[in-house]
């Protein structure tokens, strides 16, 4: 891949990464001053950064506390910033539940409480209900992350085994008034589903969570289920009157980042077009979906004229079958991707997670092109083989195409580009 083709990729995920962040989200956004308190709760891997932007944008006094994954801190003067662990929770994500329920809680019709919530909060926000532990929810987390259930079906069983997801950080804040403030990292944009909704009740009710759990087979542990079949479990209702007072809107969003993304790519010269925004499915099949999208461009110039760059976005899912890999989603994608171009000339692309973190290494993603798998095989990495055994990250690794800009403050889930240019070349 050339230089010039890779720096064109990063522009693009940098207007994407651009058009979430926290500030600009924020600014249009903020509340009128209450006559009480201002209390700012959040959760999420861009928690903090949308906290530091909330005081810098405010004009008066405020307090408050969020959670974030270790590692994406950043300094604020009134707003407390935990950090806890993600993706399976730990003790300090215990603690910080607590500390946002201990806010959001004594409070008056006069006072207001801003939730900053955006992906990643889920896991950050670790509250088993009365009976179970920090253990049960680990493996719940596990069971969750190994089934490959898309995000929304896992999100839908989270929140009725919790005691502030659901919509129940905001019942504990009632009778203040309760605004949500969402960064969208779900297909969809549906804010209940964003961190498993602290603040947002959603439609989905106990029923379906555990039609869910059959129609996709999810092996839970016998105390989740046994906990789910009690009505315990059951999440607030949206209708109760404690939500009375709530309000949720989405100031940031996959669809408005790929907009922006293709608003790069027209500008430096290259049309481009948007697939989908909420694309969803196993890793590996979605690759090969874009590589056959692509091979046709690339070839028979159909469905789109090459020069062309094909965006997309969503959050797609891997089934974990070999527990040694190292690789997230994303790089999984690419992966996948990469062995179906094999040969194929004029292509460039990128895939990351616009976090800045694609699984539990370093790189947000990866780069690819026609000649990846080539270059692997030579270096002794059997490209088909790291993707049986999820290891993605090895093969880009050896390559030299992982891509790495570190943490960015946002998330609006995975981004996709890909470059077919107009250069004559097809297979070979």
């Amino acid at each position: 891949m050339t230089e010039q083709d890779r720096d064109f990729l990063i522009s693009l995920f940098d207007a994407a990464v651009a058009a979430a962040d926290p500030k600009e989200a924020l600014r249009a956004h903020l509340p009128e001053r209450p006559k009480g308190r201002i209390i700012v709760v959040g959760a999420g891997k861009g928690a903090a950064q949308l906290a530091a932007a909330f005081e810098e944008l405010w004009d008066g006094p405020l307090e408050g506390v969020v959670v974030t994954r270790y590692g994406y801190a950043v300094s604020c003067k009134h707003i407390r910033v935990l950090e806890a662990a993600h993706p399976v929770p730990d003790e300090a994500g215990l603690a910080a539940s607590a500390a946002l329920m201990d806010a959001a809680s004594g409070l008056t019709s006069d006072d207001l409480v801003v939730a900053l919530i955006c992906g990643g909060g889920s896991a950050l926000l670790a509250s088993p209900p009365e009976g179970l532990g920090l253990a049960d929810e680990q493996a719940l987390n596990e069971a969750l992350l190994r089934s490959g259930a898309p995000i929304g079906v896992m999100n839908a069983i989270r929140k009725h085994v919790s005691g502030i997801k659901g919509g129940r950080l905001a019942a504990a804040a009632y009778p203040a008034r309760v605004l949500s403030l969402v960064v969208s990292d779900v297909p969809g944009d549906d804010p209940a589903e964003v961190a498993s909704g602290p603040t947002v009740p959603s439609h989905s009710t106990l029923e379906d969570a555990r039609a869910l759990i059959e129609a996709y087979k999810i092996a839970l542990p016998d105390q989740i289920t046994a906990h789910l079949a009690t009505e315990a479990a059951r999440a607030p209702n949206p209708k109760d009157a404690v939500f009375a007072n709530t309000e949720t809107r989405v100031i940031a969003s996959a669809r408005l980042s790929l907009e922006a993304a293709a608003q790069e790519a027209e500008r430096r010269g290259v049309p481009a077009v948007i697939l989908s925004d909420a694309i969803e499915g196993e890793a590996r099949d979605v690759g090969l979906v874009h590589a056959a999208i692509t091979r046709e461009v690339a070839t028979r110039n159909r469905p789109f004229t090459a020069p062309v760059v094909i965006l997309s976005g969503g959050e797609t899912t891997v089934t974990i079958r070999d527990t040694g890999g190292r690789g997230g989603r994303n790089s999984e994608f690419l992966l996948s991707f990469a062995t179906a171009i094999d040969g194929l000339g004029g292509v460039a692309a990128l895939a990351a997670d616009t976090d800045g973190i694609d699984g539990s290494e370093d790189n947000a993603g990866a780069f690819a092109e026609g000649q990846s798998a080539t270059r692997m095989r030579a270096a002794g990495t059997d490209p088909v083989a790291v993707l049986s055994a999820h290891d993605a990250w090895g093969a880009f690794d050896v390559a030299g195409d992982l891509f790495v800009p570190g943490p960015t403050g946002t998330n609006v889930n995975d981004f996709r580009a890909i470059l077919v240019k107009d250069n004559g070349a097809g297979e070979g």
